[in-house]
């Protein structure tokens, strides 16, 4: 295996498969021009990846792109973390489009916990249990 072929590993091993799409749809173009703050995002449709080129240059891609792989595994797996979501975790996600959803906070958090992303506020409990998904 050469360096390019062991890199492109690397990096599949580390997005769980998925790839990362570079070219945008007209649509998340417009999506991701009009809302800089949202780093990237899963596609369901194409099962990618895909970043938002007009997000700040001080975002951590290959975290969003870690999280957006594990958002795309749970949802081909259709798997719903087992897990309770804390008062402080509930504040975190009012007014956000995941507001009321329990299943899609509680996939935020395992995404986030999968990415290192501290916002994610992640009990003992969650730790645990996401540990046990990952490693299956």
């Amino acid at each position: 295996m050469n360096t390019k072929e062991y890199a492109a590993k690397r990096v599949n091993d580390k997005l769980l498969g998925y790839k990362i799409r570079n070219k945008l749809f007209p649509g998340e173009n417009k999506y991701f021009k009009e809302n800089p703050k949202v780093a990237g995002m899963a596609n369901f449709e194409t099962n990618d990846i895909i970043l938002n080129p007009y997000s700040s240059s001080s975002v951590n891609k290959e975290a969003v792109a870690k999280n957006e792989a594990l958002r795309l595994k749970m949802n081909e797996e259709k798997f719903i973390p087992n897990i309770e979501i804390t008062e402080d975790q509930r504040k975190f996600f009012k007014g956000t489009e995941y507001e009321g959803n329990d299943k899609d906070i509680k996939q935020t958090i395992f995404a986030r916990i999968h990415s290192k992303d501290k916002s994610a506020q992640a009990t003992k409990e969650q730790l645990e249990e996401y540990n046990k998904y990952i490693k299956q």
